[in-house]
């Protein structure tokens, strides 16, 4: 393997990390509406400055419900990362099942023009003894 080809699977490179929280005050369960909160953290471990320029989603209930998400930027922002920056926000997701899941990508643009995907890998969002 050539040193470009070492250097460019380096260069765009962006970890994710979730954490997710079962939200009891906004949720209804007679009404079977159940409300997540989930927090990314987007880090730019790569060495090519970053912009997030897109969202997608797909979220899953234990229906097997899918809906899907689209948009510019994330929590109406499209943050801009230098190599070792991090961004973090938090948003939020309704299902109709106790039980879910949710993955996706964002669509990334280098500084150097070159567009890339972040891959969300896959989280659960459940609600506290859904499960057992």
């Amino acid at each position: 393997m050539s040193n470009l080809s070492m250097s460019k699977r380096t260069a765009y490179d962006i970890k994710i990390t979730i954490e997710t929280n079962y939200i009891p005050e906004q949720s209804l369960p007679e009404q079977c509406r159940y409300v997540f909160a989930y927090t990314i953290t987007i880090a730019n471990i790569g060495t090519a400055p970053a912009r997030l320029l897109r969202r997608h989603w797909i979220i899953t209930d234990a229906n097997n419900k899918v809906q899907e998400v689209h948009g510019d930027g994330v929590v109406g922002q499209q943050p801009h990362l230098l190599p070792g920056e991090v961004y973090q926000y938090t948003s939020g997701a309704i299902l109709e099942t106790p039980i879910g899941c949710m993955h996706g990508n964002y669509d990334m643009l280098a500084d150097d023009g070159v567009e890339f995907e972040a891959i969300i890998p896959l989280f659960s969002l459940t609600m506290p003894r859904a499960l057992h």
